[in-house]
């Protein structure tokens, strides 16, 4: 099979809602061998991709009619969810781990990702976002219920915006009403990082948008990534019909 540095479910669905995933993969390109050095426990959890947060990302798409991108590539390859300039783009250190095959990565090699995986992604997101003045975009992700050292993370569901809260407050409300959730809002991180996928192709364009953190015990199976996808949409779209654009 050819390496793509994403892939779109459902392109042709002409919906308000865009669901992006920049963290569905762990994927290592083959023209890097494949392997960042690092054993496959570590590329199995939650340092190399967002477990779980694909298969929501598409359920959550075919429950509302929407097209889905997700990146191709692990974000220690290169974080799609970062900005060109951020520090954080190409770890080498993460959670415990050391990135062998980032370690001593040059500029150049950082060029090289950026060039082969991220900005492509990003190109085929931003045409996606362009295709209606009216967009909603939809961000996937999970977390681990604990990082090494740290407290545990109570929350079953975090909902995260920076200073466009349009669609994310009424979401909050909604979700916090169903008596079986633990919600947070911005947590387990704040809001947006300058130039991350969200500020990049929503916040600067004025686009409805929210992040969805979902913890990763909750959606570790197929069964459960479609049980979350089928919840989240209708509260999405309650959320949607509550927006003053």
């Amino acid at each position: 099979m050819t390496f793509s540095p994403f892939s779109i479910h459902g392109e042709d669905r002409d919906s308000r809602w865009l669901i992006t995933c920049d963290h569905a993969s762990n994927v290592v390109p083959p023209e890097m061998g494949g392997t960042l050095g690092l054993p496959e426990a570590d590329m199995a959890r939650h340092i190399a991709y967002d477990v779980g947060a694909a298969g929501v990302a598409l359920a959550l798409g075919d429950a509302l009619g929407a097209p889905v991108i997700s990146a191709g590539f692990s974000r220690l390859v290169i974080d799609p969810n970062r900005g060109e300039d951020d520090p954080t783009l190409l770890m080498r250190l993460y959670d415990g781990s050391v990135i062998p095959a980032n370690r001593n990565a040059t500029e150049a090699e950082r060029v090289r990702r950026l060039d082969a995986y991220y900005r492509p992604y990003h190109a085929a997101l931003g045409r996606l976002a362009a295709r209606r003045d009216d967009i909603a975009i939809v961000a996937v992700h999970s977390f681990t219920p604990q990082l090494q050292g740290r407290p545990r993370r109570p929350w079953h569901v975090g909902v995260l915006h920076a200073w466009d809260a349009r669609l994310s407050d009424p979401l909050i409300d909604i979700l916090t009403a169903q008596p079986d959730l633990v919600v947070g809002r911005n947590v387990p991180y704040h809001g947006h990082l300058p130039g991350d996928a969200i500020h990049t192709h929503a916040l600067n364009h004025g686009r409805l948008n929210t992040l969805i953190e979902l913890r990763n015990d909750l959606i570790e199976t197929p069964l459960a990534q479609a049980g979350w996808g089928a919840r989240l949409a209708p509260a999405l779209d309650q959320a949607l019909a509550q927006v003053r654009d």
